[in-house]
């Protein structure tokens, strides 16, 4: 089959090989387990739990503040020891539950039931994802019974798996992909009951030949379901991106994938739906890559949700030198971090720790007026133009030459011979702008 792409991106070191060849190895958590009431788009989650409360593994700790919320669940048994505010990998503070982990791992009743989702309505299929507190594993954390509720059902025509993971130095899906293949179909299968016009198409980056062998042989008698490989390339996951490769279909910020026909999902998510509505088991672990050329045993590790990130270091085998920069997710999209006394969300995805922080060492120079930036953009931006009214404030300015539709890949910093930091620019641009069209509305 040809391998679909897209204009622009660009191609980093993956850093990919230190972490690929081992086996996910499941880990325990050590200390109390915290969890952040935001851990997904939309209004936070509300505690139904208080302190002294005893709670079980799989049991609600939290319910949706709305409709674009999710519920939160114990990922062990234990006692609430407190709820308070907790740090963040962002830096900001957020109302959390601490929960002292009693390591004896007592499960809700029905916990693991088998389910058959092909004798279950649409309704319950949706009721059992939202019930799970199932999220976006692959970005911000979308509530994902919001994703798979259009308007019309009949008008979604491709449901598409995202297992690009064109990030450098994440292999957590990759790992998936070999290690859980039936989940990971069987996940798209529960969805395609949801739109019975759509197509399932399972997008991979070509440098995963692997993974593509093993789940085209898998949906080989599944009429409904192809794999897709793709050219290896960043930012070949992102959703747009992903889009136009696997359909030749454009959105743009103002859409929703819904709104060109497509639902997405990426691999994790769609094992998270399995469990949720054929294993009644809600969203409460993470596959997390701990990486870098600071880590002695870099690996994928299957975390509970709320586990302190300083516990994954230790399982990596710790610090091989005292590193430069750590990275919550990966190099280009990743958040450096100032403290490990973080928890894992479900948004979590990777711990990069660096030796040297070569970033920090470049200092900025003049645009050069190049034009590498425009080249690797796969929004068709001109990020030289963007960054002069970003730094000058300017939103309308910065919305008027399209800065809304970056959605901060990194691929121009990247790029950039002036190391000018113009994703960072752009970041905070379009946090402004955002929170005035909020204002707005109030």
């Amino acid at each position: 089959m040809e391998k679909a792409t897209f204009q622009g991106g660009t191609h980093p070191y993956d850093g990919k090989e230190l972490s690929k060849s081992l086996p996910i190895k499941a880990v325990l958590p050590k200390g109390d387990l915290v969890y952040p009431m935001s851990q997904h788009i939309g209004a936070p989650a509300k505690p139904v739990v208080s302190v002294g409360d005893h709670v079980l593994v799989g049991q609600r700790i939290a319910e949706a503040g709305g409709f674009v919320s999710a519920n939160i669940c114990s990922s062990v048994s234990g006692t609430v020891k407190a709820i308070e505010p907790r740090l963040l990998v962002s830096g900001a503070m957020c109302p959390a539950i601490v929960v002292e982990n009693d390591h004896e791992y007592k499960t809700v009743e029905g916990f693991g039931q088998q389910r058959d989702y092909t004798k279950l309505s649409k309704e319950e299929i949706r009721k059992y994802v939202q019930d799970a507190g199932v999220v976006g594993m692959g970005g911000a954390g979308f509530p994902n019974h919001v994703k798979i509720t259009p308007q019309d059902d009949s008008k979604i025509d491709y449901v598409l798996v995202n297992g690009a993971e064109c990030e450098p130095y994440l292999t957590s899906d990759y790992r998936v992909m070999l290690e859980e293949p039936e989940r990971v179909i069987g996940g798209l299968k529960v969805l395609l009951r949801l739109f019975e016009n759509a197509k399932g198409v399972i997008g991979i980056e070509d440098n995963k030949p692997d993974c593509i062998e093993k789940l085209t042989e898998l949906v080989k008698d599944e009429p409904r379901i192809i794999v897709q490989p793709l050219r290896t390339k960043y930012p070949q996951g992102a959703e747009r991106t992903l889009i136009f490769a696997c359909t030749g279909r454009k959105i743009n910020s103002s859409m929703l994938p819904a709104d060109a026909g497509v639902v997405v999902d990426n691999i994790d998510t769609v094992v998270a739906i399995y469990k949720a509505v054929c294993e009644n088991t809600p969203l409460i672990r993470r596959i997390v890559t701990i990486t870098g050329d600071a880590i002695k045993e870099p690996r994928n590790f299957e975390v509970k949700t709320g586990t302190n990130y300083a516990e994954l270091i230790d399982e990596a085998g710790g610090f091989t030198c005292e590193p430069e920069k750590i990275v919550s997710g990966g190099p280009m999209m990743g958040m450096a971090l100032h403290s490990l006394d973080v928890p894992v969300t479900k948004t979590s995805s990777a711990l990069l720790c660096m030796s040297k922080d070569e970033v920090a060492a470049m200092a900025p120079t003049a645009c050069i007026r190049c034009g590498r930036c425009v080249e690797a953009c796969p929004s068709n931006l001109v990020p030289q133009i963007m960054v002069e009214y970003a730094e000058r404030f300017d939103d309308e300015g910065f919305e008027r030459v399209g800065g809304m539709e970056c959605y901060e890949c990194g691929s121009c910093t990247f790029v950039c011979p002036a190391k000018r930091r113009l994703t960072q620019a752009f970041k905070q641009a379009r946090k402004s702008v955002m929170d005035k069209r909020r204002s707005a509305k109030k």
